[in-house]
């Protein structure tokens, strides 16, 4: 399955990016790398995503994951909107088979529809 998971990641137009609990960026999909090239783009795996946020930021990204921590139902926190791109985003815990929390990743969701063609083959 691990194949399959990973490249439904690879695939996704959206950035993702994947920290452990210590906020270490631990993964970077190839949307997450090029979105984020001014900033380093892939050098940032392996560093921590506080230092990619102001201090209001870090507080309240620190204040997700002490909420993820108190229940295995909690699982996903909006986190805002931006209007320019018109999506939404949210911060999603990330859990072992067992529930334990082990990481979490920052979701987007875009609210403009698609323009491309349905099933139009190029």
């Amino acid at each position: 399955m691990t194949k399959y998971f990973r490249s439904i990641i690879e695939q996704d137009r959206c950035a993702v990016v994947i920290c452990n609990l210590k906020h270490e960026i631990i993964y970077m999909n190839p949307a997450a790398v090029k979105r984020y090239a001014r900033r380093g783009g892939k050098k940032l795996v392996g560093q921590s995503l506080l230092g990619c946020h102001n201090e209001k930021s870090c507080e309240m990204i620190n204040e997700v994951l002490d909420w993820f921590k108190k229940s295995t139902k909690n699982n996903i926190m909006y986190t805002y909107h931006n209007d320019k791109q018109n999506k939404d985003a949210y911060i999603v815990a990330l859990r072992d088979e067992d529930g334990t929390l082990i990481g979490y990743y920052e979701k987007h969701e875009f609210r403009d529809a698609e323009k491309g063609e349905a099933y139009h083959f190029s």
